[in-house]
């Protein structure tokens, strides 16, 4: 200030609350100065080889070597099959279900009701017959697995004969609280499917 230099005494410096903009520091002064990292060796897979990676290999030693224990899957015993048998029949009996539910609501609704009425009634038979479907076949696959793995380490290998024993005990357990006739009835029905099951893989494989 002028006036107060005046009183003070100071003397003002010609230049000296001036800047030269072309020696002002940019960004491009201290950024080239710190190394900044690159983004992709951030990522948690970075690095790897992803040609040679394998994500569902297992060894063959950890593999089931029982005969005819090989699978469509690489299995590593009881529990890997447990998994992927009840697991895959769980969802294609929900998937048939469903389908079964489409068809009952389309039909049991009238065709000169309001769309809204016949979503609402497809979707009600959809999450009947879906869930119930899936669930009972889940609970049958459950056992029919337990006692297939048990038949095959009770007599060294696994073959047809253990798969249709165990499907039939199964099915006869599902239907125990029913009486005889239901009992034989899903026991054949459950053996049936294992002996087709058993022919097919024996094909695939």
């Amino acid at each position: 200030m002028p006036i107060w230099d005046s009183f003070s005494g100071r003397k003002q410096s010609k230049g000296a609350d001036t800047l030269d903009p072309a020696s002002a520091p940019d960004a491009t002064s201290f950024l080239s100065e710190v190394a900044i990292p690159d983004p992709s060796s951030l990522h948690p897979l970075a690095g790897l080889n992803q040609d040679t990676l394998d994500y569902i290999t297992l060894e063959d030693s950890a593999l089931d070597q029982l005969p005819g224990s090989q699978s469509v899957l690489p299995s590593r015993g009881w529990s890997d099959d447990l998994c992927y048998g009840t697991g895959t029949t769980y969802i294609t009996a929900l998937a048939m279900g469903g389908v079964w539910g489409m068809a009952e609501g389309l039909s049991r609704t009238p065709a000169s009701a309001p769309p809204k009425i016949r979503l609402n009634g497809v979707l009600n038979s959809i999450t009947r017959r879906g869930p119930f479907l899936g669930n009972s076949a889940g609970v049958v696959a459950m056992v029919y697995n337990g006692l297939n793995s048990f038949a095959g380490y009770a007599r060294g290998k696994h073959d047809a004969a253990n798969s249709i024993a165990a499907g039939a005990v199964s099915g006869m357990v599902f239907k125990s609280t029913r009486g005889v006739k239901p009992m034989l009835i899903s026991g054949g029905i459950v053996a049936g499917i294992a002996g087709v099951w058993s022919v097919a893989k024996k094909a695939i494989l």
